[in-house]
């Protein structure tokens, strides 16, 4: 289970409670419940799975033994309610220290194709989605999570548009060199160990 949502057994179970908290207090427009076939215990493992892995429902459905719909009715449910559960958890910028060092990169959240949204479309990617903004200490601790921005977007426009560097000292900072040009401090030891990588098989080293 681990493996396939990211989380032990009794993670999965503090969820659920966590989910059932979160539906209970719902407005009644907003409680849309998971399918009774599976359960919520099962709905959230299948959200969870489909979520980390971006695996084919049909395929999910063959490994529960029920129908695609049936696990695209238990995501669309569960996607929701843990957005509500988890909202008070996301990293704020508000949380972030100026003393600590910390690594950020994007990531884009695919989504559905909509003709009218050609701002979407991520040519880096060659999909869909939104462009987040993620900052981790050294240890591999997640310290924020920006708002998503059309994933057309560049990381150094996106990050610029967070605003999370204003007033901050940058120099403690690292990302790679998807944010050259955009903050003239940010320290960028990812492209500057890449390209030492790449040199050192021939015997040279860039400084």
């Amino acid at each position: 289970m681990y493996h396939t949502t990211g989380l032990t057994r009794d993670q999965v179970a503090e969820l659920c409670a966590q989910v059932q908290a979160a539906y209970e207090v719902a407005a009644e427009p907003e409680k849309v419940t998971w399918p009774p076939i599976l359960g919520l215990f099962k709905s959230v493992v299948v959200t969870l799975t489909y979520l980390r892995r971006n695996r084919v429902q049909a395929e999910i459905g063959e490994t529960f033994g029920v129908s695609q719909s049936t696990i695209s009715r238990a995501i669309a449910a569960i996607t929701m309610l843990l957005g509500k559960a988890l909202r008070l958890f996301v990293p704020t910028a508000d949380e972030l220290d100026d003393k600590t060092q910390y690594v950020v990169d994007g990531t884009l959240l695919p989504c559905w194709s909509w003709a009218s949204h050609p701002q979407l479309y991520s040519g880096k990617h060659k999909t869909t989605g939104m462009n987040v903004q993620v900052a981790a200490t050294l240890s591999g601790r997640l310290a924020w999570i920006s708002d998503p921005i059309d994933g057309s977007r560049h990381d150094s426009h996106c990050l610029a548009e967070a605003a999370v560097l204003t007033g901050v000292d940058s120099g403690n900072w690292m990302g790679d060199k998807g944010y050259a040009g955009n903050v003239a401090v940010m320290n960028q030891p990812i492209r500057s160990s890449i390209q030492w990588c790449s040199s050192n098989r021939h015997g040279t080293r860039v400084e």
